[in-house]
């Protein structure tokens, strides 16, 4: 029986359980398999996984991994310079836009209400998402590890927390969003671009007390009627605090 060494670093400890982060671990194998698989048996999804080194040296995830070899798995690190050596991601998407997976509702409501291109359906399957984000080169965001495992999902990222407001600033963080926030550009509904519209235009559309109103904005897609009301003052709050915490979250990492 074969024997390998793996060590996971920063936040790829995040799927280990506590008595596994941190520190070296052996895995024990009768056959030869890649470096992928041999990840993934433990638990981390490849779309998290930036670069591979096995003894030192820089390696892909069909690489094999050999009797007493030591593997060594990081993260992507916004602060490291990783220029000169193979990483195993793909090159990042020019436009981002997401897909989630059923449990995230709310959390696609919060990120179109920031202006960014979130497809969510309540019902829909994992290969109808996973064949979304192949098709229309989405990034998959999901509570649900495995279907991150999936071999056709190149771009993807496990959710952590399970408060949405939390979740909200966790994927700015993460893929860097906080200059590209666009607040009240998209449907909350259906994920459609808002245009500005006159009063006139949906005047018969209006509520009584909202009709002195002067500026409104409908969904190009599903014909949603917005304008600034209560929630809209309760919304641009919580998008000043989302501002807030990501530009504290941003100095901290700055100043480390």
């Amino acid at each position: 029986m074969a024997l390998a060494w793996f060590r996971f670093y920063a936040e790829l400890n995040d799927f280990l359980s506590p008595n596994n982060k941190q520190k070296m671990l052996m895995r024990h194998f009768d056959v030869i398999g890649s470096v992928k698989d041999l990840i993934e048996g433990f638990g981390i999804p490849h779309t998290e996984v930036d670069l591979i080194l096995i003894n030192g040296e820089p390696v892909g995830f069909s690489h094999p991994v050999g009797d007493g070899d030591r593997v060594s798995v990081y993260p992507m690190f916004e602060s490291l310079d990783l220029s000169s050596v193979s990483k195993v991601r793909p090159a990042a998407l020019r436009a981002l836009r997401f897909v989630l997976d059923v449990h995230l509702g709310r959390l696609a409501s919060y990120l179109r209400m920031a202006g960014f291109d979130s497809f969510y359906r309540n019902n829909a399957s994992d290969s109808e998402l996973v064949a979304l984000v192949v098709r229309e080169r989405r990034v998959l965001l999901t509570r649900d590890r495995y279907v991150l495992m999936r071999s056709e999902v190149d771009h993807g990222y496990w959710i952590r927390s399970v408060d949405p407001r939390e979740q909200l600033v966790e994927v700015v963080r993460r893929f860097h969003l906080g200059g590209n926030i666009h607040p009240f550009t998209r449907c909350m509904k259906c994920n459609g671009v808002l245009e500005a519209v006159s009063r006139d235009a949906v005047l018969e559309r209006l509520p009584p007390r909202v009709r002195e109103k002067t500026d409104f904005r409908l969904c190009s897609t599903c014909g949603a009627i917005y304008w600034e009301g209560t929630h809209h003052a309760q919304m641009k709050k919580m998008l000043e605090w989302l501002t807030e915490n990501t530009n504290a979250i941003y100095a901290s990492s700055r100043s480390t």
